[in-house]
């Protein structure tokens, strides 16, 4: 297989990549606007009489359907009688709730009961999904020539952010109308990213390839849509749910990197290498964080464990002098990470009765994960050329800000299953750390000054690629 088939099948790959999380804005409301009992709040009763049960409550001032069970959108008007009265005479007049409705308090938060999209307000909705559709139309509408116009990456990146920002910001609303509006900014994004995929995938791919490069695409939307039932059915609290389909966005800025490539004349390895650099950043960070911050779920004195973390740190971080010298970069790297993950997941397994035994990892584990932090600070300084190496050690500072940001998030997560957030907090640095095996390793090196000269040791690039790296030849084509 050629080299450019090769790249025009990473290409397709890293293009449908997004798909996978439009389900998420395109269907997920189904899944956060689940039916449930609820009726009239009609606590103004209680000032009449305190020591009301429940049932006499709700007997006392809601009426019944013809099936016998309460009314959810009507009560008995308020009368200021006094309690005898009302239970001797009893309540006919009725109105439509004024005061809000009741849900049943162990229901996880949804749309329906956050903003009370029952009786009179159920139509939100189906409205809020039209305006959805909305955004889809003006997407189409403003993204289709605009790629035409300025190029599509530009497009296609610009709409990547904007579905991150505003399908992340859609989790923080306080009201119902911002939810519908920020929701028809991702509907649009959604839109862009979609047309501009397509409009990618047939360009890049040759003439007999070009079905199955959009059809390809396609697949990852039905793929995203099975992640979506699985997610829905594991997370119930709609926030988190839009969380959990809205953040992984931001791990695409990557794509970037390719914008930049385009600018600066960046060398093949380094646009195969930037997604391994921030992944193992990312991984890093995020197992670092998540054991930091777990400190009081491992049974023993809270004060004494987050002393032993500070003095296996300060070892960590000193230790790595050594370690760097002695094992290089590449192998302490991955050795590190994949340490860090292997004590989060053996952690799952120890029972809750063990705090002692649970502890100790979680130290050994906070020990290599300091150390996977420190050597990727080394690392990811040598990895790149001098003339954009603040700009590359910058995006994987922001790939570890963005693990910053996850590691407290993920922690909520306990509240379904407490095995959720250590299973994340292990399984991602054993990937991070399975990969940096791909890397180059930069021990005794020289820096590189420019883009057109690669580290060594290149052992995923092809033999011809090889032979024009040591030849000092600078390789500047290939992705468009």
């Amino acid at each position: 297989m050629d080299k450019r088939a090769v790249t025009t099948k990473l290409l397709v790959l890293f293009l449908s990549l997004p798909l996978l999380l439009n389900p998420f804005q395109m269907i997920g409301q189904v899944f956060m606007v689940v039916d449930v009992p609820h009726h009239c709040d009609t606590s103004w009763i209680l000032a009449i009489g305190p020591n009301l049960t429940e049932e006499e409550q709700l007997n006392l001032t809601l009426p019944r359907d013809a099936d016998g069970a309460y009314e959810q959108c009507y009560m008995y008007s308020k009368v200021d009688w006094d309690l005898d009265s009302i239970m001797a005479y009893g309540l006919n007049a009725t109105e439509k709730c004024s005061d809000g409705w009741v849900y049943p308090s162990a229901q996880p938060p949804s749309l329906l009961t956050e903003f009370d999209l029952v009786c009179d307000r159920k139509d939100l909705n189906d409205i809020s999904q039209s305006i959805y559709m909305v955004g889809l139309l003006l997407g189409a509408m403003i993204f289709g020539p605009l790629s035409d116009r300025v190029g599509r990456r530009p497009i296609f990146l610009i709409c990547i952010l904007l579905q991150g920002l505003f399908g992340l910001g859609v989790a923080f609303v306080p009201h119902f109308y911002v939810y519908m509006a920020f929701r028809c900014v991702v509907g649009a994004s959604v839109s862009g990213i979609l047309i501009t995929t397509l409009a990618l995938a047939t360009e890049w791919a040759g003439v007999s390839s070009r079905p199955k490069a959009v059809l390809i695409s396609h697949c990852f939307f039905a793929i995203g849509q099975m992640i979506l039932a699985g997610l829905s059915y594991g997370i119930r609290n709609w926030r988190l749910l839009e969380i959990a389909g809205s953040a992984p966005m931001f791990a695409l800025f990557f794509y970037i990197w390719q914008q930049l490539r385009s600018r600066l004349g960046l060398s093949y390895q380094i646009t195969y290498s930037i997604p391994l650099y921030l992944n193992f950043r990312f991984a890093g960070s995020l197992v670092y964080y998540g054991l930091s911050l777990n400190v009081t779920s491992f049974g023993l004195d809270i004060y004494l464990t987050q002393f032993a973390f500070g003095v296996v740190e300060l070892a960590a971080r000193y230790s790595c002098i050594f370690l760097l010298q002695w094992f290089g970069r590449k192998k302490t790297q991955a050795v590190v990470l994949l340490l860090s993950g292997l004590m989060c997941l053996i952690i799952i397994s120890i029972p809750e009765d063990q705090p002692v035994v649970t502890t100790i990892l979680a130290i050994i584990g906070k020990f290599t994960a300091t150390a996977s932090f420190s050597t990727s600070y080394v690392y990811t300084a040598e990895l790149f050329p001098t003339v954009i190496r603040q700009t590359g050690v910058g995006l994987c500072s922001m790939s570890a800000r963005v693990a910053g940001i996850m590691a407290p998030l993920i922690r909520l997560l306990g509240q379904y299953h407490q095995v959720i957030p250590m299973a994340m907090f292990g399984s991602v640095p054993v990937v991070g750390g399975l990969l940096c095996f791909l890397l180059p390793e930069t021990r005794g090196t020289d820096l590189v000054d420019d883009i057109g000269v690669a580290t060594p040791q290149l052992r995923w690039v092809p033999g011809m690629l090889r032979e024009q790296v040591m030849n000092g030849q600078a390789y500047t084509k290939g992705l468009v």
